[in-house]
Order: C-alpha cells, then structure tokens, then sequence
C-alpha cells in the first residue's frame, strides 16, 4: 500500500493532542469549513465556510490548500497558504486543529495494560474511606486529653472521609480531564492507604526512636512524612497517566528533595537548627524502652555541654548587638 493511498482519516485535536472526533473520506479533494457542502464540517465560528481544501499533488503527496480565509492556515507557528500533510503534521485553522492520516499510515504498538482494574471501583473506594476514617479516629484518640465526648469521636471520622472524598475528587476530575476515565474508586483507595501509610510511619518512628533513643528519627522525622507525600502524588498521577510511570517517579523523587531541603531550611530559619525539634518529644510506658538508661551524670554532663553551647551562641549575639 503506498504511504498516502486512500482512504483519508482528518482527526480533530484537542489542545493536550488527544482525538476529539475522527471522520473518513473514501475520495480526494476533501473540503474543510463551517459550510454544510463541505466534506467535513468544523463547528468553529472563526473558520471560513469553505477554509481549506485536501488533495494530492502530482506527486502524489497530501497538501493542504487555503481557500481565501480571512484567519488563515497556521503551522509551526506560522501563517502559511499550503502545507503538505505528512501524517503528524498539525495545523490550525481558526481554534481548531487537525491533521491528515492515509490507511497506510502505521500506529503505535499495543500498550502493556498496567492500570490494575481490580483496584478500582466500588469495593476499593469504599476500603479507601474506612481506612481515612479509622486514621482520623486513631489519630483523634491519641491526640484526646479531655474527657470523653461522643461528639469528638464521631466527628473524627467525619473529617476523615470529608478530606477523603475532597481530596479523590479532585483527582478523579484531572484524571477524567487527561485520563478519559474518573477512577474515583481508585483514587479514595490511594487516599486511604497512604493517611495510613503517613500516620504508621509517624507512629513506628516514634516507638523506634523512644525505644532505641534514636533522637534523630523524631528530630528529622518530617522527611518521611514528605517522602510518603510524594509517594501518593506519584499513585494518583500514575493512575491518570500509566504510561509514563518513570517520568513520574523522577518527578515526585524531585519533589520530595525540594520538599525535604525547603524543611530544613525553613527549621533553620526558625530556630538556628535543621531538626525539627530540639529534643525527642516523645514519652511511651517504660516498658517499651529497649535501650538502657543514662545515668545522672550523662544526663548533666550533656546539659552542660548544651548550656556552654547556649552561652557561646549568646556571647556572639552580645558581640554583634555591640558592634
């Protein structure tokens, strides 16, 4: 078959590439306009009633003509009178684009489906908002000093799905917007695990730093936190977009540098230190405890070499206030 033999597929594009509407002409010259004597009729107020016109050249390739329209023919950019169509040449006319593909013309290869469809829908949804509720309701009894109030706990949960579902919108709508398909099903379930995933992290972190008197966990722990962020960005956006999962990791991987670097500068700012706290502001039962006790003297031989800190930062503050 030769690379321009009929017949003629003219696709309308949308502004991301995507087809919006396809039509096919068994014969050539194919007219292009608002008018209805045309071969393929544009609903496009800022196209001619006849535009452009299709057919071959004597050699055989596909050029697209302008009839004389007052907004012109624009590819690459520029205003131009003809342009030969080559199969993944796009032009303009008025606000809408479109390009011309022969029988011939070769498509992509089949794409290896990695949308994982059993983890959509009605049944991982609903998973994806007990699990927001249960978070929030374990988070709002170990954050609960009062006494006991039914209110508090059944508005813990409320919040929790309230966000799950906010949150699962809005990305179900980008992925209707660039993905064809909502998938809110799969994306409340991505919500749920990963508040989940956040607030284990938290809590492990926690445990292990209070039990092996491992300050730095909790001093540096909001790194994770932006980690196990990036890493429910890069689901939801590898949900919308399946076939470029890699670009994604990069990008979230990015992310979650800039993220992490912007936290320590901003504890910098606020409290001379990149830690997120000055001391492990964590206490848990005794038992938990796995590592042995420092004695009075380490404990006041470290409070000393904090306070000879202290005083030297003070001493420089003096000296600059001085100057």
């Amino acid at each position: 078959m030769e690379p321009n033999a009929g017949p003629w597929t003219i696709e309308m594009l949308a502004r991301n590439g995507e087809v919006l509407h396809r039509y096919r002409a068994a014969r050539l010259p194919i007219r292009v306009g608002r008018a209805y004597d045309n071969d393929f009729i544009v609903d496009d107020d800022y196209a001619a009633a006849h535009h452009v016109e299709i057919d071959a050249d004597p050699s055989g390739a596909l050029v697209l003509r302008d009839l004389g329209s007052r907004n012109g023919v624009v590819h690459a950019g520029r205003r131009v009178q003809q342009v030969v169509m080559q199969g993944d040449t796009v032009v303009r006319m008025g606000h809408t684009s479109l390009r011309v593909r022969a029988a011939g013309f070769p498509v992509a290869p089949e794409m290896f489906d990695r949308t994982m469809h059993g983890w959509e829908g009605l049944l991982p949804g609903a998973a994806g908002v007990l699990l927001a509720a249960l978070v929030a309701l374990l988070v709002a009894w170990l954050l609960d000093a009062q006494p006991f109030e039914l209110l508090y706990y059944v508005q813990a949960p409320a919040w929790g799905i309230g966000a799950a579902l906010l949150w699962s919108s809005l990305w179900a709508f980008l992925n209707r917007l660039f993905g064809r398909h909502a998938r809110l099903g799969r994306h409340l379930f991505i919500f749920g695990c990963g508040v989940a995933a956040l607030v284990g992290v938290r809590l492990l972190a926690s445990v292990v730093a209070y039990a092996g008197s491992f300050e730095w966990l909790t001093r540096y722990g909001s790194h994770a936190a932006v980690a196990t962020v990036a890493g429910i960005i890069y689901f939801h956006l590898a949900t919308i977009r399946p076939p470029l999962r890699r670009r994604l990791r990069a990008l979230c991987a990015v992310a979650a540098l800039v993220g992490s670097s912007l936290v320590l500068i901003a504890n910098e700012q606020r409290h001379g230190r990149t830690a997120d706290e000055l001391y492990m502001p964590v206490l848990l039962p005794p038992q938990v405890r796995a590592s042995p006790d420092a004695t009075v003297a380490d404990y006041m031989g470290s409070v000393a070499a904090m306070r000879a800190g202290i005083d030297a930062e003070r001493a420089g503050h003096a000296d600059e206030g001085g100057n």
